[in-house]
């Protein structure tokens, strides 16, 4: 069965043939997005009577599926995978490739489009619905399963948290053909770019915020070629106004401010309320220190998309930047918060093998990819639950860890403190509160209970009928039931008043002294605060400087109006969310964490005493700075980690862009060595856009590809290394990158 298997392209092979395919068209109803990458599954076989055909399936991106001959064309490539069977006198037998299907998700149409090629034979191609039925597939459908396949090979070319076994990377555009063929089909279907969705922190994808725009803008901003971006959002700029914002940000990219401000000038006339345009002018003013300035846009922009976390993202980053430290984190509270819903991904089958060659050239400079003491860490480590957070939450928290590292962790919980309503000051107005209204209670009771109605229908004291006669008390008892009446009456508009407290009496409640929120309030629009989000809307926060411990719920504090307290009042402050007091509970442990360990470095430094970790510790630690921006602190994590024995390409991945943004070009041509070995034992094939060819580029622009590719001669590298590491090269020179040419 060694003999089955391809000798360089990962593989899982099945139990039973064809249960691959069978999972993928039962799951292509779960499909929310672009869906994951392609299926390629293969039938081998030997051809002798009584041998038994192997299935076996991988997963692949960047093949080009703008027709069901580059599909097959793919299949075919495969049939010469095998390997050499080198002795003559072997008796083993001898696979081959007899049939293979090749599946591409069309996330336009919500599709999958299948081509099935015999080998020797035809092929076959069709499309497969949600209800798993076939049809017919068009020059439409095929130009849409084109672009899926593209923004999926783009978008998913460096995603670390996206993880698949024998996942195929291959480069989506190889010359500059296919890049005019991938601006012709964006122009085609850029109008239907909503319908393949955007990113977890967009909630309603539109025109401009989705897949398709951020792959085009992933793919010509990495590499600085702003122009070819440029010149297709001029064309549909004429059909639709909203797609300023994107031709501005381009021409930004270009330097040509100019031209930029006159495109935002002439565009906020007919799309003014555009929160993207409104950002783009934003992020332009920050960039000329104009913060304030910014801060009003920033604003408007919330106005025009209030349920939108990026639009109240970016007001928090900016009062952060003008350092109105209680604005920020009011606003962060005010955040909306989404589900998050990570990439579409296949459904998991079980194996009877899993073959990941391995590429003994490349693999020779990577340490043994087996599991050693290094790959061990304290359990306090690995509980740390901010590397779990994902979408709004993820973001929400790295402004406050911006905060944190702004104003310090005393101070952060000061503003906090003054800002939203404290448990304690929740208790303590709430106990006042409880006295004043049963003293109330008791004195109308006690009122109740002395009032005497008599016969003419008057209301007197019950000192005032000690000198009735014994008929008037009679007539008085006849009545007594409706002084009954009137104590119930009066006990009622107690509980009316005490429930529903008048404008006299302040209550816990949102305010919404700002503009914006007024304005929010005014609109009909539920606010974060409001009964509308998510789970509990509110909670009042703990004092507590030293652990700030959960918060109570906010539907107790809005159960129990307030009365006044002589000196105090709640007026002027929030209730915190429920995320926001969760998120201080993790910042809390990460910041506990980070200040153990510098005391622990400081300790052993002055007892001149080495301070050993395992690698996977490093890891953490290193990751754990660049949360709470330490950087020179993680970046020394980092090395320390790339020193131990530990299998793992994230710190290659954090140094390699830390000596990228210092101008490092030795280090960073370093670290993209290892970096690169990494991602090809992992069957990472591309060349672009990946996080190494970023990083050329951007060195490139200061000091041109010439330095970089004399460094890498000087390294006596391998061939097979040198080859690699000199396709990023070769690419900057096929599309003409800045700095290919000195």
């Amino acid at each position: 069965m060694a003999d089955a298997a391809f000798k360089d392209i990962p593989e899982l092979f099945e139990v039973d043939i064809g249960e691959a395919l069978t999972a993928r068209t039962e799951s292509l109803a779960t499909f929310r997005e672009l869906g994951p990458p392609d299926l390629c599954h293969v039938v081998k076989s030997t051809g002798r009577t009584g041998q038994r055909d192997l299935g076996s399936f991988h997963y692949i991106s960047g093949v080009d599926a703008s027709s069901s001959a580059s599909l097959a064309a793919y299949i075919n490539s495969l049939t010469y995978s095998f390997e050499d069977n080198l002795a003559w006198f072997s008796k083993g037998p001898t696979w081959k490739v007899r049939s293979g299907c090749y599946c591409c998700f069309n996330a336009f149409s919500r599709v999958d489009v299948r081509v099935d090629v015999k080998i020797p034979g035809g092929v076959n191609a069709y499309v497969v619905d949600l209800r798993g039925e076939r049809h017919e597939a068009t020059p439409e459908i095929w130009q849409e399963t084109y672009m899926s396949a593209l923004l999926r090979a783009i978008l998913y070319s460096d995603d670390p948290s996206y993880w698949l076994d024998a996942y195929r990377k291959l480069d989506p555009v190889t010359s500059s053909e296919g890049e005019v063929r991938f601006l012709q089909a964006a122009e085609a279907l850029f109008m239907k770019g909503w319908q393949v969705g955007s990113d977890p922190e967009i909630q309603v994808a539109t025109i401009v915020s989705n897949h398709l725009t951020a792959g085009i803008l992933k793919y010509f901003g990495g590499c600085g070629r702003w122009q070819q971006a440029a010149n297709l959002f001029e064309k549909l700029s004429a059909r639709e106004p909203e797609v300023a914002s994107l031709l501005a940000k381009s021409y930004l990219g270009m330097n040509e401010e100019v031209k930029a401000v006159q495109i935002m000038s002439n565009a906020i006339k007919h799309t003014p309320r555009s929160y993207t345009l409104l950002h783009v002018q934003s992020d332009f003013l920050r960039s000329k220190g104009k913060a304030d300035w910014a801060l009003k846009l920033a604003k408007e922009a919330v106005n025009c998309a209030p349920s939108e976390f990026v639009t109240w993202e970016k007001l928090t980053e900016l009062y952060i930047e003008t350092k109105d430290y209680e604005s920020a984190l009011l606003t962060l509270n005010s955040c909306p918060m989404f589900t998050y819903n990570g990439r579409d991904t296949h459904r998991a089958i079980p194996t009877s093998r899993v073959h990941l060659p391995t590429k003994r050239q490349i693999s020779d400079i990577l340490p043994e990819r087996q599991k050693f003491e290094d790959d061990e860490a304290d359990p306090a480590l690995l509980r740390l639950p901010a590397p779990g957070l994902r979408g709004t939450w993820a973001r929400a928290y790295v402004l406050l860890t911006r905060l944190v590292s702004e104003i310090g962790w005393d101070e952060l919980l000061k503003t906090r403190s003054a800002v939203f309503v404290m448990e304690e000051e929740y208790r303590m107005q709430k106990a006042q509160a409880d006295i004043q209204n049963a003293a109330l209670r008791q004195r109308i009771r006690q009122e109740a209970d002395s009032a005497v109605i008599y016969e003419d229908g008057t209301v007197g004291r019950r000192s005032e009928s000690a000198t009735l006669t014994a008929d008037d008390d009679a007539s008085i008892k006849g009545v007594r039931g409706s002084g009954g009446s009137k104590a119930s009456e009066l006990d009622n508009k107690l509980e009316e008043e005490v429930l529903n407290p008048s404008d006299s009496i302040p209550v816990i409640r949102v305010s919404t002294e700002s503009d914006i929120e007024r304005e929010l309030a005014e609109s009909g629009w539920a606010t974060p605060n409001g009964k509308d989000t998510d789970g509990p809307a509110s909670v009042i926060t703990s004092p507590i400087v030293e652990r700030p411990l959960t918060a109570a719920a906010n539907e107790e504090a809005e159960a129990s109006p307030a009365t006044p307290q002589e000196g105090f009042s709640f007026t002027n402050k929030r209730l915190c969310e429920r995320w926001l007091d969760n998120l201080f509970m993790v910042l809390y442990e990460d910041l506990r964490v980070w200040t153990i360990f510098r005391a622990e470095v400081a300790h052993f430094k002055t007892q001149h005493v080495a301070y050993r970790k395992t690698g996977l510790e490093w890891e953490i630690l290193g990751d754990l700075g660049v949360r709470l921006h330490h950087k020179e602190e993680a970046k020394e994590a980092y090395q320390r980690c790339i020193e131990t024995s530990r299998y793992s390409q994230k710190p290659w991945t954090k140094l390699l862009e830390t000596y990228a943004e210092e101008g490092d070009i030795t280090r960073t041509v370093q670290a993209a060595i290892r970096l690169a070995a990494y991602q090809h034992a992992d069957f990472t094939e591309m060349t672009y856009p990946t996080l190494i060819a970023r990083c050329f580029f951007k060195l490139g622009e200061i000091h041109g590809h010439a330095k970089i590719s004399f460094t890498l001669l000087s390294m006596g590298l391998s061939e097979p290394i040198l080859k690699i590491m000199d396709s990023y090269l070769q690419y900057g020179k096929t599309f003409k990158v800045e700095g290919y040419d000195f």
